[in-house]
C-alpha cells in the first residue's frame, strides 16, 4: 500500500475557450500518470460577491504527487502541462488539514505548522456538492467571498469547479494570521456564519480544508507572481 501524499501542485492558465474544453477532458488519472494520486481539471471564477463570475478562457489543474520527482516528469513528459504552460503554477506543501476528502488523503509532516507564519500561506477547499443545496451554498459563499475578496492581505484568488459537483477555492495570503482573522475574526463574521450553516445542514457530501506553504512558483498569473508578491507586500496589521 502506498503512503500518503506528500505535496500538491495547482496550476492556473488563460487558454481560451476552446482549449479549456479539452483540458476538462484530459484530466490525468492515477495508475495512468506516475506518482499521481489525485488530479482534478476544473473551470475557474473570480472569488467575489454575488453570482458565480466564470471566466471562461482560464482553466486549472489540482493535482497530488508522491514527490517532486513525480511532478517534473508529468511538467516534462505530459501533454496537459505543455497546455497550461503559458499560466502559473505553484507546489504546495500541506500544514494543516481539516474535514475530509477520500480522495486525496493528506500527510502533515511533524511539526509542518511550526513555521506557518514565516511568509504567505496558501488555502484550498474542496466540496462535493449536495444539489438540492446548491442554492443556500451560492448564497451563503457569496457572503464569505465578498469578503475575503475585499482582504488586502489575500495576495490571489480563483474559484474552482467541475460540474455538477465539485466546488472549490485556491487562495494565497500574505501569512498564517491574516487568513485566520479572515476565516475567524469577530470583526469578519461572513466566514464563521458559512461554517455554522454547513455544519447544521451541510451543503456537501464531502467537504475538505487544506492549508499549505507554497514554494517553487513558476510563471504569472494576472501579471505577477503571486507567492513572489505576497512575501514582498507590506504586512497587514
Amino acid at each position: 500500500m502506498r503512503g500518503l501524499i506528500v505535496i500538491v501542485s495547482v496550476h492556473i492558465a488563460d487558454i481560451g475557450v476552446r482549449a479549456v474544453r479539452a483540458v476538462l477532458r484530459e484530466r490525468p488519472r492515477p495508475g495512468e500518470t506516475p506518482g499521481l494520486r489525485y488530479a482534478e481539471t476544473t473551470l475557474t471564477g473570480a472569488i467575489a460577491a454575488g453570482p458565480p463570475k466564470v471566466r471562461p478562457g482560464r482553466a486549472a489543474l489540482l493535482a497530488s504527487w508522491d514527490d517532486d520527482a513525480a511532478l517534473d516528469r508529468f511538467l516534462a513528459e505530459d501533454p496537459l502541462p505543455q497546455r497550461l504552460a503559458g499560466g502559473w503554477h505553484v507546489r504546495l506543501r500541506p500544514l494543516r488539514f481539516s474535514g475530509s476528502w477520500g480522495p486525496m488523503p493528506v500527510e502533515i509532516g511533524p511539526g509542518a505548522a511550526e513555521d506557518e507564519e514565516d511568509g504567505p500561506v496558501a488555502v484550498l477547499t474542496l466540496g462535493q456538492l449536495r444539489l438540492r443545496r446548491a442554492l443556500p451554498f451560492l448564497r451563503a459563499n457569496s457572503r464569505a467571498a465578498g469578503r475575503a475578496a475585499a482582504d488586502p492581505a489575500m495576495a490571489a484568488s480563483v474559484a474552482l469547479a467541475r460540474p455538477p459537483r465539485f466546488v472549490g477555492t485556491f487562495s494565497l495570503w500574505q501569512s498564517a494570521s491574516a487568513m485566520r482573522r479572515y476565516a475567524y475574526g469577530s470583526a469578519q463574521p461572513e466566514h464563521k456564519e458559512v461554517v455554522r450553516e454547513h455544519q447544521a445542514k451541510p451543503f456537501h457530501h464531502e467537504a475538505g480544508f487544506l492549508r499549505c506553504r507554497p514554494y517553487g512558483a513558476q510563471g504569472t498569473l494576472d501579471g505577477q507572481e503571486p507567492v513572489a508578491a505576497a512575501a514582498l507586500a507590506p504586512r497587514i496589521p
